[in-house]
């Protein structure tokens, strides 16, 4: 699939809002991304994991995992699309860890999977979970062969020191609340989802 069919995707399913919106990461933006949108439609969700799969069909993938909520659906259908595990981490005590029984051994190799990536934490927090049951285990820590992502509106901004794979690159701007014009100009505020942070 080209970029443009799948921001098309995107559109049909009116995942694309415009207003004043509070994001996960605090910043403030005009545009917001609901990816649910697009996610409860299965045949859709299908198509983009295929897309993600195909970045990393080479890597000799092992598992997939993602951060809780849009993570899950997202790591569940591109491990299936690649044949391996999907495990995925939930907040505890504001904190992203596995649960759940889910366990890595050292010779893991871990695609990690995310829906909108603005400036990378949750996947940061997964990265460190993976580390952390490496640790823990005291074998080792599986290989983290990459992350892949539905569209990214970091500007070029998240890195993670991992191959990084997006379907799409978004130019999105988002402002510190101090310094967002929306504010100033009295623009009521959106805040969509819950990440519980």
């Amino acid at each position: 699939m080209t970029e443009t069919e799948i921001i098309q995707i995107f559109k049909d399913t009116g995942a694309l809002l415009e207003g004043h919106f509070v994001l996960t990461s605090g910043l403030h933006s005009q545009h917001y991304v609901e990816k649910f949108r697009v996610l409860e439609q299965p045949k859709y969700t299908e198509m983009l994991c295929r897309e993600l799969a195909k970045k990393f069909k080479d890597d000799n993938i092992t598992v997939v995992a993602g951060p809780m909520t849009g993570g899950i659906i997202l790591a569940y259908e591109t491990g299936k699309q690649l044949g391996t595990k999907a495990i995925f981490t939930e907040r505890v005590e504001g904190k992203m860890k596995f649960r759940r029984g889910f366990t890595l051994s050292p010779s893991d190799r871990v695609l990690i999977v995310e829906d909108i990536i603005t400036t990378g934490g949750s996947v940061n927090e997964v990265i460190e979970s993976i580390k952390v049951v490496g640790e823990n285990t005291n074998n080792g820590v599986p290989t983290i062969v990459g992350i892949g992502a539905l569209v990214d509106r970091s500007n070029g901004k998240a890195e993670f020191g991992y191959p990084f794979k997006p379907l799409v690159k978004m130019d999105a701007v988002a402002y510190k609340t101090e310094e967002c014009p929306l504010c100033k100009g009295n623009v009521p505020i959106t805040r969509p989802g819950s990440t519980g942070k």
